[in-house]
């Protein structure tokens, strides 16, 4: 049993998200392990990019209104302690409403290559929009 130390907030890559997005690494195991854990802040109207997981992904919100949207078109609302599951392969985009910061836990684990997202193209401000028709 270990106690790991704090690490510092840092800005989520530009080439990633759009708009303002804080990471907090919490844990990134080591063999045998392959959990990865962080918390993400999404100032409003920021959001990831499309992506997928290798291993499916685990979003877990502690604050704020959130959307998860994939590419049928379904739009989730995500709210404090509401918990959402995207199956490995799946493609989606996550982040804050347009009136709303939002964080969330986001729980993954990586493959036996130490893989764990493919990032795809931004999502575009129409089809941002149009999720929050759906909201």
């Amino acid at each position: 049993m270990e106690t790991l130390p704090a690490k510092s907030s840092a800005k989520a890559p530009a080439e990633r998200f759009t708009g303002e997005v804080y990471v907090d690494s919490i844990y990134r195991g080591q063999e045998p392990s392959r959990m990865i854990a962080s918390a993400v802040t999404f100032i409003p109207g920021a959001r990831s990019n499309w992506h997928s997981h290798t291993r499916g992904q685990t979003l877990h919100c502690t604050h704020g209104i959130g959307l998860v949207v994939n590419r049928d078109g379904t739009v989730l609302t995500l709210r404090p302690g509401e918990t959402v599951w995207t199956p490995p392969g799946e493609e989606h985009w996550h982040g804050a409403t347009e009136g709303n910061l939002m964080c969330h836990l986001a729980l993954l684990e990586t493959d036996d290559n130490g893989e764990d997202t493919t990032w795809l193209e931004q999502v575009t401000d129409e089809q941002y929009r149009v999720a929050h028709v759906h909201t």
